[in-house]
């Protein structure tokens, strides 16, 4: 018995030891899995942490730059890349598919005949004047409009070519050979500028008493080929005339909601730019700041007639006059010579005389003599400081009614702010 029990807790014993060294061995194996772990997220860490520090990306290497949400203005170097206002285009229309020769093939048949189709017309190219368009600048040089579709057996007709539109701005010319051929100044006007081809015939259409086996088919013929000029007249009521510095950038700045680039020196309006003025009552009127003429504008001096078939648009005119000048009453006389030359009668328009930049000391004493000397009215203002500018967008209503494109106001009239 003594000896059964020795033999039972010695074999007791040996397990309980066994089962501590399996407890050992466990924590041993997950005190070697922890401390991997942590190793290896740690090695990952280091390894995420060079990775960024080698990162390409530019909003982790790159300095992120001030965000300025005010939108800045474009200057007139910009916008010149932008504005076009003559361009000399290629159109060659799509030409018409050739006609089928075939003839009908059914079982019990024989005989069917031809039943070869006619092939469809070629693309027409269309210039269409859209008032959303501003500019030429879209406009490529060459367009080529779609060919139509063969016709097939079984009396099958070829697709017709799609027509190809050219939009053009409101007061867009479109010259041939120095010749006006269309005037596009309403919105949806369209000029058929170049002619598909008409489709050929197939041997169906050969088909007579005389001879049922016509084995002739036609081929398309090829679409009309033009080159046309097309020339920009700004559109506008009226039109601002100066020489270079006279104001007229600064002036439109102040009575309308245009924003052309202004600055200290010659020629900084490089483009005509348009600003419309709104009055209380829905009425709108479109000035044009026409860029600076010089002495000899008409012999293509300066900017040259580049510039001044714009003026043609306008139905009346302001004569910016420069008063920091010795004698300001020259320039008019100087700039009614250049639109004549240009032009006959083309300074007799219902004009006005805007002295411009009053706000200088010798202005006062000038604009005396210069009231004295000519017999237009005159409209003193100061683009810089914004005097006298509500007299002038009043009377440039009074110029609007009176060529009969407003109702003459019973009341007196109110801008719109």
């Amino acid at each position: 018995m003594l000896t059964f029990l020795r033999k039972a807790t010695t074999s007791q014993l040996a397990s309980a030891e066994t089962l501590t060294r399996r407890n050992m061995d466990e924590l041993v194996r997950k005190d070697a899995l922890s401390v991997l772990s942590s190793a290896v997220s740690l090695l990952w860490g280091v390894a995420a942490i060079r990775v960024r520090d080698v990162s390409t990306s530019t909003m982790l290497s790159a300095k992120q730059a001030p965000q300025n949400h005010k939108k800045r203005e474009m200057s007139e170097k910009k916008l010149t890349r932008h504005f076009v206002d003559h361009r000399r285009v290629k159109l060659v229309a799509g030409s018409g598919g050739k006609g089928a020769c075939s003839f009908h093939s059914e079982p019990r048949k024989e005989w069917g005949g031809p039943d070869g189709g006619n092939g469809g017309d070629g693309g027409s190219i269309i210039i269409k004047a859209d008032r959303v368009v501003r500019s030429l600048a879209q406009v490529v040089p060459v367009y080529k409009g779609e060919n139509g579709e063969a016709g097939g057996s079984k009396n099958c007709y070829g697709r017709n070519g799609k027509p190809t539109y050219i939009s053009v701005p409101l007061g867009t010319v479109v010259k041939e050979l120095g010749k006006t051929v269309a005037d596009l100044a309403v919105h949806g006007q369209e000029f058929l500028a170049a002619f598909g081809g008409t489709g050929g015939k197939g041997n169906r259409f050969f088909l007579s008493n005389e001879n049922r086996a016509p084995m002739t088919a036609t081929s398309g013929m090829d679409g009309q080929e033009r080159v046309l000029q097309l020339e920009l007249r700004t559109m506008a009521h009226a039109g601002l005339i100066g020489f270079p510095n006279a104001g007229k950038s600064s002036l439109l700045r102040a009575i309308s909601n245009a924003r052309p680039a202004v600055a200290a020196y010659p020629f900084t309006t490089l483009n005509p730019h348009v600003g419309i003025i709104t009055y209380r009552d829905h009425e709108q009127v479109a000035v044009a700041d026409i860029p600076g003429i010089i002495r000899g504008a008409h012999l293509n001096r300066g900017l040259g007639i580049s510039f001044l078939r714009h003026i043609e648009r306008c139905r009346f005119l302001l004569f910016v006059l420069d008063l920091s000048a010795p004698e300001p009453w020259t320039q008019l006389q100087h700039l009614c010579y250049e639109l004549d030359r240009y032009d006959p009668g083309l300074s007799q328009r219902p004009q006005a005389v805007i002295a411009n930049k009053m706000d200088l000391p010798e202005a006062r004493e000038k604009l005396e003599i210069l009231r004295n000397t000519v017999n237009q009215r005159v409209i003193p203002v100061s683009a810089l400081t914004g005097q006298n500018t509500e007299e002038l967008i009043l009377h440039l209503r009074e110029l609007y009614d009176g060529n009969g494109f407003g109702k003459p106001n019973k009341k007196p009239l109110s801008l719109k702010w």
